[in-house]
């Protein structure tokens, strides 16, 4: 498998490198990045063959999208596709930072595409995605925001930019995976940018949801591969200090990496995309060497009897789809 092929999603005529950049770091996600740092780790994913970028108005407050616009404003508009988010709305009349203010409404996601197009400087986003919408984010909250979407008309707002070509893919770009299940019930999705919901230290998601939407072409963007970072290297999990459970968990997959002579990191990156529901993977980067590392980790051969081995000790669902089976 290599970073630089490319998948079609199921609908829309949509094309994404195996391999995409996750933009939050653009805008500063964990630590500020220099502007020319982040205009080079652009440059550096191009030069690497990676064609599809994912960004959100919420990333540095809408800084990633301005960011991104600038460094692909120049480059053939067919040639890379762009994915952004809509569901918060940045209001540029308030002081730095901008207070983001929730809004999932009809009015809302057209507004929220609308100010996504004037930042990126572009006439079209190809896939517009739901942001951060369920009870993990919202809490007491989320029905109100859910009856935006159904009854205030948010999912209304997605079928019209689909429909008459303003984007090409809609969908939800989420931290848990019920609640676009329970979307897929009243929209058509194409995709859904899943973060940290279907990676080597997480498989839940499997089933009702993965085989549902391997069934209904609603196609798998794996973001937060790395689950914050925990199987990369660092202590973070789900955006906070990681639990002793989860450290633990993450250092016997990593004895077992190293038994195949894997780094964990690399297993991290390839395991989710086996999946037949699966077509692309955004870590995220926020430098030129990160964007290679990935790349390189992504390419790497893995042994198939590391995920068998896995299995075998219990740490990984036994119904996960991997390389050297079925």
């Amino acid at each position: 498998m290599r970073a630089t092929d490319t998948v079609p999603l199921p609908r829309g005529g949509v094309r994404l490198t195996r391999l995409g950049m996750g933009c939050a770091p653009l805008g500063g996600l964990h630590h500020a990045v220099p502007e020319r740092a982040a205009r080079a780790a652009v440059n550096a994913a191009w030069q690497l063959g990676l064609r599809y970028f994912d960004t959100a108005p919420y990333y540095g407050f809408t800084l990633s999208e301005r960011r991104l616009g600038a460094a692909l404003r120049e480059r053939a508009r067919d040639e890379y596709v762009i994915s952004t988010k809509a569901g918060r709305l940045l209001k540029p009349d308030q002081p730095p930072p901008h207070i983001p203010h929730y809004d999932y409404s009809y009015a809302g996601i057209l507004r929220s595409h609308e100010d996504s197009l004037q930042r990126l400087g572009m006439d079209r986003v190809d896939l517009l995605l739901v942001h951060d919408i369920g009870s993990a984010t919202h809490g007491a909250l989320h029905e109100h925001y859910w009856r935006q979407l159904t009854a205030g008309g948010g999912f209304r707002a997605l079928d019209e930019l689909r429909g008459d070509g303003r984007v090409r893919a809609v969908g939800f770009g989420v931290n848990e995976w019920e609640v676009v299940y329970a979307a897929m019930q009243e929209c058509e999705l194409d995709c859904t940018l899943l973060a940290g919901r279907y990676t080597l230290l997480e498989q839940a998601s499997l089933a009702p949801f993965l085989a549902a939407c391997e069934r209904a072409g609603n196609a798998i963007i794996i973001g937060g591969p790395f689950n914050s970072g925990v199987l990369a290297g660092n202590r973070k999990f789900n955006y906070g200090d990681a639990p002793e459970d989860v450290l633990s968990r993450v250092r016997a997959i990593a004895a077992v990496c190293r038994e195949f002579g894997t780094p964990l990191p690399a297993a991290a990156l390839q395991f989710p995309m086996a999946h037949p529901a699966v077509v692309s993977c955004i870590p995220g980067a926020a430098d030129v060497a990160q964007l290679r590392q990935n790349a390189a980790w992504f390419e790497l051969p893995i042994p198939p009897e590391l995920w068998r081995a896995l299995k075998r000790r219990g740490l990984l669902d036994e119904r996960a789809v991997v390389d050297g089976e079925g």
